[in-house]
Parts: C-alpha cells; structure tokens; sequence
C-alpha cells in the first residue's frame, strides 16, 4: 500500500507562484513515475507534469515554460513550482505514482489540494 500526502495549495492572484509538495510512503519501488495532475472546475482531471524515477520529465502544453517539476534526493518526494499562475490554472492538483510489479500497473492518487488563481 502507498500513501500520498500533499501541500502546499492555496489562494494566490494571477502572476504570483506556488509550490506544491507530494510525500509518498509505504511499498514504494526503486522504478516508478510520479507526477502532477488537476481537475478544474467542471471539468475531467488532466496531466500536469510527471517525472520518471530516471528523470525523464513531462510537461503538459499549457504549463510548459511556468511549471517546473522535480524530485527530492529522498524521492520519494515531487514537488511542482507554478510560476505565472493563470486564472485558468485553478483546479484542484493531485499528486500520482505509478509504478509495476511483476507486470501488474499500480496507480495512487493523493486526496488533492486546492489552487485557486484570482485575476
């Protein structure tokens, strides 16, 4: 079992930044994906960003050049820096881990925190 706990969300006006943070513990393996993904208001959960336990990173269009994602020297932490913010970037965000064993994919999702972006 894996459990995700994230902070960091908040009220914050358009221009301004935020820093996400995602702590993951239990059965957690060395090969894995972890990443950021949102639900706006209203609409389905989309990706944000995610990062291979190699380092190979994935931005969605509409964040690339604002967000940057990145893992702690432990990691089994990800964090997302969201400069720039947009009204358009409130949602709420959910920290994911990906991993396998022995051929079975397992997904976990975080209870989600809040960024709402006022103009």
């Amino acid at each position: 079992q894996v459990q995700l706990v994230e902070s960091g969300g908040g009220l914050v006006q358009a221009g301004g930044s935020l820093r996400l943070s995602c702590a993951a513990s239990g059965s957690i393996f060395s090969a894995n994906v972890m990443g950021w993904y949102r639900q706006p208001p209203g609409k389905q959960r989309e990706l944000v960003a995610t990062v291979t336990s190699g380092g190979r990173i994935n931005y969605a269009n509409s964040v690339k050049g604002r967000f940057t994602i990145s893992r702690g020297n432990a990691k089994n932490t990800v964090y997302l820096q969201m400069n720039s913010l947009k009204p358009e970037d409130t949602a709420v965000y959910f920290c994911n881990l990906d991993q396998n064993w022995l051929g079975t994919q397992y997904y976990y999702w975080g209870q989600g925190t809040q960024v709402t972006v006022s103009s």
